[in-house]
């Protein structure tokens, strides 16, 4: 089968598991979306969303962030690790926002990139959740499980994206990339797989290979 043909049906069985998956994040703005994914870096969805109840009740406005003491803010971000980088980041891109954007996420990948501790994995899902454009959020999840079906041979993000750009078609992807984490936490485990369970086993790679 060629590569447009296996996406398509992991497009097909994908949707049949997870017809109505979204960002795990939790945010009620755009921003705080923005922050969310910044301290995601190196840290579960599930612990970011602990730490975020309390920061977006502490730090309500975009002005707030802006305005935090970094000693501060770094102690409110520790549990998502890699603190003094994210709380600096968090600042300057939140100073940003309001210096250079008017206060508005802006909805461009070059003026996301612009913004601190931003790169293409978050500039992708705010393009993709919040403004709606086809964007392809390439995570551990989407690179491994897409890797295994043989859609790629890169692990690098930004190479991978490129790859799934080429195959899936544009109204579907951020919502395939969000299928795969779910799938890659449920099934395709980096770690002893459920590769008996897996609707996609009959073309996977790595399953083949253990036959």
């Amino acid at each position: 089968m060629t590569k447009k043909e296996i996406t398509a049906l992991a497009v097909a069985e994908l949707e049949k598991l997870y017809p109505d998956v979204e960002c795990s994040l939790e945010y009620a703005k755009p921003y705080e979306l923005l922050i969310a994914t910044r301290l995601a870096a190196q840290c579960t969805d599930a612990r970011v969303n602990i730490v975020t109840r309390d920061l977006f009740v502490k730090y309500p406005t975009l002005e707030a962030f802006a305005g935090a003491d970094l000693a501060e803010l770094e102690q409110d971000v520790k549990p998502c690790g890699f603190y003094r980088t994210k709380a600096k980041s968090i600042i300057e891109m939140t100073q940003a926002l309001l210096r250079d954007f008017g206060g508005v996420v802006p909805d461009t990948m070059e003026e996301l990139l612009s913004l601190s501790g931003v790169g293409r994995k978050t500039a992708n899902l705010i393009l993709g959740d919040v403004y709606g454009k086809p964007a392809v959020v390439t995570d551990t999840h989407c690179i491994r499980i897409t890797g295994r079906l043989g859609l790629t041979k890169n692990t690098e993000p930004a190479k991978v994206e490129a790859d799934l750009r080429k195959l899936l078609p544009p109204e579907v992807s951020n919502h395939f990339c969000h299928q795969t984490v779910q799938f890659g936490r449920d099934i395709c485990r980096a770690r002893s797989p459920k590769c008996g369970e897996c609707p996609l086993n009959y073309f996977c790679r790595d399953y083949a290979k253990k036959k």
